[in-house]
């Protein structure tokens, strides 16, 4: 064949293959995918829900250090059309059962010009919304490659509001702002008063989950699924085409990805409904993870916990045992260090601890700043901070392995790496001998500071495989895992289910030391952070007002209490923390009773009334009974919450606890006032109950005697 005619069958392939579009649908016909090659062979694809544009043509493809990349040039070589519909069981979870159904296209494409090399681009389409990846085969034509780029496009049909927060390469600690993509200014956050470790993306770059909400009311969420071997995504916004493209975190050489084929990226997912409870109710991200793959789960169970952490945090206690430092890590006269006389883990204070959860059936104790290590971190990109081994002198470790299991408390392991991932990986197996010698089953880390390797961001792909590596090693021990400070979760704890909970976004703890959490900022971490997993976001804060410990201080908590034990059913997680000090809980012991009764594993979950940044209700049944729990919660105004019981079972009363904001409650001049009523009640009842400003109401429903 001539030159001249293998160029001329080859731009007449690519013209036929431009003209002909694909077509999906969802499996109730409502949402509809196409997928196309442009004249030049690039591919594209539109997404449309009744037949109305959600994303108009979309550009995808992926940038490479060597050749042309994967943008252009192909040739559709095969279609394959596929449809799935199967159910399996979590764990744990949301709910006990969850519905996997979707129809599916896979698109090989060839670049002629490239040796004919492939890559596949796989969708899978569900009712909910749209899920899709890159797929790199094993060929000779490629093998190891250097991704620099990925071209994906998200073309929105216009200027929808969003919540959003500044793309940043290592942390996700921010506040949400609320505005149309027009108006998105990542600049003017990173200049606010609230400084930190950041890795400033673009003033026009956000995070993902990216939630949005069109003129016309749909409902849009824009994350990633499945995210392994691959720098997390954030996204680049067009504030005037509204435009939005996949930004992917750098490498410490500036690349963002080396593969070697076989390879596939993450899924790349948006999800789009008609109410705001439906985006909630969404399962698309955890179907798009794989199944588990630990096969013996018995060991793995949800739990509260109280620690010695939020002492810290408000200043009553020190993380740290002396205020001076002059030793090595490899020294060992921890001895001659001088006590601060502030230092929180003490084997005295850890006791009172386990003797409190013991008397009140919480699982465990959570003991920050038991270990060697803590004087010398603070202003230092330091290798080796901590040993995870060396306790300080006043932490009996044995002594207080037996006396949790006399009281039957388990006690959580707490490694906070300093950012130091490889100090941590060279240490894992020591550390991981030393848990189960002393008889830790859960653990949790933690990665504040700047990333060593140094150059390396939190988010990036030499972090993320660290993170799954920990996740895989802690699994193969049978310890449980609570990571802070890591990247945002894509549904990997549906194939690691020991990967209970992680931080990944501006939690509790905020609200000790800093300006803290807006009023709506519980409203809005559903719609996003929550998206891709359990938050480990440790409420239960009583003690709203912090001039308690420091006299003068003007900022607050800014929640009632009534909504602080709302957060334990409207920020799901499998783990969760009674995060006050033990003495205030003594205050309040009818308040207290919401926390020891509530689950933290569930059979059914309904969501109820919802809307992102403004208010949000939702009912669980808690696992394996026939009890349910609500929470209802508001931002910084006061409403009306209604309360449609109709998910009880018919013809059967129910006895409901309601724990409410006070007639005065107010997030910011009286948060503390609460009332409990009782009430009977059926499916056939409709409850309205007021929340205070910046309010909530956390509700025990059981079967009546």
């Amino acid at each position: 064949m001539t030159r001249l005619l293998y160029v001329l069958l080859l731009v007449f392939a690519i013209q036929l293959s431009s003209l002909s579009a694909e077509t999906l649908q969802s499996p109730d016909k409502k949402l509809t995918l196409t997928f196309s090659l442009t004249e030049k062979g690039e591919p594209v694809y539109t997404l449309l829900l009744n037949l109305k544009p959600v994303l108009e043509k979309s550009k995808l493809g992926i940038l490479s250090s060597s050749g042309r990349g994967f943008s252009d040039g192909f040739v559709l070589s095969k279609v394959e059309t596929s449809f799935f519909n199967n159910t399996w069981d979590p764990v744990w979870g949301e709910v006990k059962t969850i519905r996997n159904q979707y129809n599916e296209q896979a698109f090989t494409l060839i670049q002629p010009s490239e040796k004919n090399r492939t890559i596949i681009l796989r969708f899978r389409l569900y009712n909910d919304g749209l899920g899709f990846r890159y797929e790199f085969p094993r060929q000779n034509q490629l093998g190891y490659f250097t991704v620099t780029g990925e071209l994906t496009e998200f073309n929105l049909t216009g200027n929808h509001k969003a919540w959003w927060m500044p793309g940043d390469y290592d942390t996700n600690e921010y506040l949400y702002t609320t505005g149309p993509l027009s108006e998105i200014n990542a600049f003017e956050v990173f200049a606010s008063k609230e400084k930190g470790e950041k890795s400033q993306a673009g003033e026009a770059v956000v995070q993902t989950p990216l939630m949005m909400k069109s003129g016309d009311g749909l409902y849009l969420n824009i994350h990633e699924a499945a995210l392994i071997d691959y720098p997390a995504m954030n996204l680049n916004v067009d504030r005037k085409t509204f435009s939005i493209s996949a930004h992917l975190v750098p490498s410490a050489t500036g690349a963002k990805a080396y593969l070697q084929t076989p390879a596939k990226t993450p899924w790349r997912t948006i999800i789009v409904t008609e109410t705001a409870t439906a985006i909630l109710d969404s399962k698309l991200i955890l179907n798009l993870n794989e199944p588990s793959v630990i096969e013996n789960t018995s060991w793995i169970k949800p739990m509260k916990y109280v620690g010695i952490w939020w002492e810290m945090h408000v200043g009553k206690s020190s993380w740290n045992y002396s205020d001076t430092w002059n030793l090595k890590l490899a020294d060992t006269d921890w001895k001659s260090l001088k006590p601060n006389g502030r230092h929180g883990a003490t084997t005295e204070r850890t006791k009172y601890y386990i003797d409190f959860a013991a008397k009140h059936k919480i699982d465990g104790v959570l003991v920050e700043g038991w270990n060697i290590g803590w004087e010398d971190w603070a202003g230092n990109w330091k290798e080796d901070v901590f040993d995870f081994v060396t306790p300080y002198p006043d932490f009996n470790v044995s002594e207080l392995q037996d006396y949790a299991a006399s009281k039957g408390v388990k006690l959580i392991m707490h490694h906070e790496t300093s950012a130091s991932a490889t100090n941590f990986e060279r240490r894992f197996d020591k550390a991981v001998s030393f848990m189960k010698k002393y008889g830790y089953d859960a653990v949790k880390t933690g990665y504040v500071g700047r990333i060593i390797p140094r150059g390396e961001h939190h988010d990036g792909q030499w972090m993320v495989n660290h993170y799954v590596r920990t996740a895989k090693g802690f699994a193969d021990n049978q310890i449980m895992l609570d990571a802070h400070e890591p990247v945002r979760p894509t549904g990997l704890h549906r194939t690691y289910p020991n990967w209970m909970a992680n931080e990944a976004a501006r939690g509790n703890e905020f609200n000790g030391w800093s300006y803290g959490n807006t009023p709506e900022h519980e409203t809005i971490l559903p719609f996003t952070r929550l998206m891709g997993g359990p938050m480990d976001y440790t409420p239960g804060i009583f003690q709203i007002k912090l001039d308690y410990y420091q006299p003068g201080k003007k900022e607050n908590v800014k929640t009632t209490l009534a909504k602080q034990l709302a957060l334990y059913v409207t920020l799901y997680s499998p783990l969760q923390m009674a995060a006050d000090l033990p003495e205030n809980y003594e205050r309040f012991p009818d308040a207290f009773r919401f926390i020891e009764e509530v689950a933290v594993d569930w059979d059914d979950t309904n969501y109820l009334e919802a809307e992102p940044g403004d208010y949000l209700t939702v009912a669980r049944q808690a696992k394996g009974t026939d009890d349910w729990f609500v929470g209802a919660i508001t931002d910084e105004n006061g409403r009306l919450a209604t309360i449609n019981l109709s998910f009880l079972p018919r013809g059967k009363s129910y006895t409901a606890t309601i724990f409410q904001d006070g007639t005065k409650a107010h997030w910011n001049s009286n948060p503390m006032e609460y009332v409990i009523k009782t009430e009977t009640v059926s499916a056939e009842k409709t409850l309205s109950v007021q929340l205070a400003p910046g309010g909530g109401a956390a509700i025990i429903l059981k079967p009546s005697k």
